[in-house]
């Protein structure tokens, strides 16, 4: 029986692999460990069976067996932890690579996250361009930290791991602002992880469902 995770059946990210079963995807092509997706519309994704599963109305979760987990990083630490490929070996190195993990979702995510945030909710806020700079002064001081600790290395601690991964996913939103051209070591770290085959056939299959959504007939059509 394979894991099954949920996504969305028509994502908001318009087919930039941004939302967050990506990384989920990612960790199982990593590992090649085979999974299911059982898409939601947003309506589903707030419905009673879906809130058991995640109390949050959110995607993806997992589900394998008995057990159920929601959160992309949480998810991906199960991955990790129970398939080869995205963790090392040495307990040090591992734990190393799991601080990793946090730092991306809890340290570098937030910043950015609050950037888009800014963008989407508060654009015609008289108090947005005044904002605006801020926000990207404190992604400027967190890209900066990371672009300094990974230095001319490939990835942050020696081999790719589920660290960066999640730290890979989480610069990607930076995509459609000019922020990460000030790092070119970050691009070249993000080329590196995008070039990875495990990344290229998750953002194929994430790709496929939205290309899919977007030439489904509607009611006009019909």
């Amino acid at each position: 029986m394979h894991p099954v995770i949920t996504a969305f059946a028509a994502s908001p990210d318009r087919g930039r692999g941004l939302a967050r079963d990506m990384p989920v995807r990612w960790a199982f092509e990593e590992v090649g460990q085979p999974y299911d997706v059982r898409l939601l519309s947003f309506a589903e994704m707030k419905q009673t069976a879906h809130r058991t599963l995640q109390p949050f109305g959110q995607i993806p979760t997992y589900e394998c067996g008995g057990l159920a987990l929601f959160e992309s990083g949480a998810i991906v630490l199960h991955i990790a932890q129970n398939h080869t490929g995205l963790l090392p070996d040495d307990p040090d190195a591992r734990a190393r690579a799991i601080t990793w993990m946090f730092a991306a979702v809890s340290t570098v995510e937030p910043v950015i996250t609050q950037l888009e945030n800014t963008v989407y909710m508060e654009r015609d806020k008289p108090w947005f361009f005044e904002r605006l700079p801020l926000m990207e002064d404190l992604i400027r001081i967190r890209l900066g930290e990371l672009s300094e600790r990974l230095g001319t290395f490939d990835w942050l601690d020696g081999t790719f791991s589920a660290g960066d991964l999640l730290m890979v996913q989480v610069l990607r939103r930076l995509g459609s602002s000019n922020l990460l051209s000030e790092y070119p070591s970050l691009c070249a770290y993000i080329a590196r992880a995008e070039a990875r085959p495990a990344f290229q056939r998750a953002f194929a299959a994430q790709f496929a469902v939205f290309n899919s959504a977007r030439t489904q007939p509607t009611l006009h059509d019909v």
